[in-house]
């Protein structure tokens, strides 16, 4: 993973890069978040708020939201899922404007293993929960929810209409791949998710982490074939003999920090248990085997 140079990025400001949209990055920069979590404004006057971001890394966040916005109206504060880097500062935002938090649906998991980006985030207490298709309206924008699970199970994808534009949260980043760590990351769900933007003809991504996306497809296929290819690795270490995953993450992730092999096993562990459900791998205990 990169270490982004972080000297030139636009903090504490409202960066346009659309006629629709405005992007304020949180100061929560790291080697999992990259430069910070992009809260996005969709909208003039009444306004939608996309991932408002987090508290403890960042708490002047809130109030630079507020500043920025001045006399316009919060219509809507719209979280893709509640990892700690994407919705803690939901609560506070909707206390000051008194706005709805409307978007992703619940979900806490104390502990799901080792992991390359932000637990979860206990506070969330939607107001609303949009479901697949369903959408937000304001003057001039519509944002439309497509349920996108597989980084984590609750996260949404939200469409902003009048651009062919996909907020993308983490299930797509600008800058790379993203986790998918079980129990609740699973990547039978995260592939079918991918798919189903490859059928789409959206002309631009914009990520909670990352550049802008301008050619969506071409990145989606990457990172299907991407998957495929790991899901390959780990195919052909079980016929060599390699039960376990640590063994298989020492050689699949040769050259990177290891400090990052515990989440990198996360990632081969939903390889591995996609593979059982297809019936492929089978597993006994901490070890995994290619039927006999």
């Amino acid at each position: 993973m990169d270490v982004p140079d972080l000297s030139n990025e636009p903090y504490a400001i409202a960066e346009e890069v659309s006629p629709l949209i405005r992007r304020v990055l949180a100061r929560n920069a790291s080697p999992f978040s990259y430069t910070g979590t992009q809260t996005y404004i969709v909208g003039r006057g009444d306004v939608a708020v996309i991932d408002p971001g987090p508290l403890g890394d960042d708490p002047a966040h809130v109030h630079e939201l507020i500043r920025i916005l001045g006399g316009e109206r919060i219509t809507a504060i719209m979280c893709t899922h509640t990892h700690r880097d994407h919705s803690p500062a939901a609560a506070p935002l909707a206390e000051a404007t008194r706005a709805p938090v409307i978007g992703c649906a619940p979900l806490v998991l104390s502990d799901d293993g080792p992991r390359a980006d932000a637990g979860f985030d206990p506070t969330y207490n939607p107001d609303g929960i949009l479901a697949d298709g369903e959408a937000l309206t304001g003057p001039g924008w519509t944002l439309r929810a497509v349920a996108t699970p597989g980084h984590t199970s609750n996260h949404l994808c939200f469409e902003l209409e009048e651009e062919k534009a996909l907020f993308t949260g983490d299930h797509v980043m600008g800058w790379s791949t993203t986790v998918v760590s079980p129990p609740d990351g699973d990547m039978a769900a995260y592939m079918a998710s991918l798919a189903l933007l490859m059928e789409r003809d959206d002309a631009v991504y914009y990520p909670a982490h990352g550049k802008p996306v301008e050619n969506p497809q071409r990145l989606v296929r990457g990172m299907m074939g991407h998957r495929k290819q790991r899901e390959g690795q780990i195919l052909r270490l079980l016929e060599r003999g390699v039960e376990l995953i640590p063994d298989m993450v020492a050689d699949m992730y040769k050259g990177i920090d290891k400090r990052l092999h515990g989440a990198a096993g996360r990632s081969v562990l939903a390889h591995l248990i996609d593979l059982r459900d297809r019936g492929i791998v089978s597993e006994c205990g901490d070890a995994w085997s290619l039927p006999s």
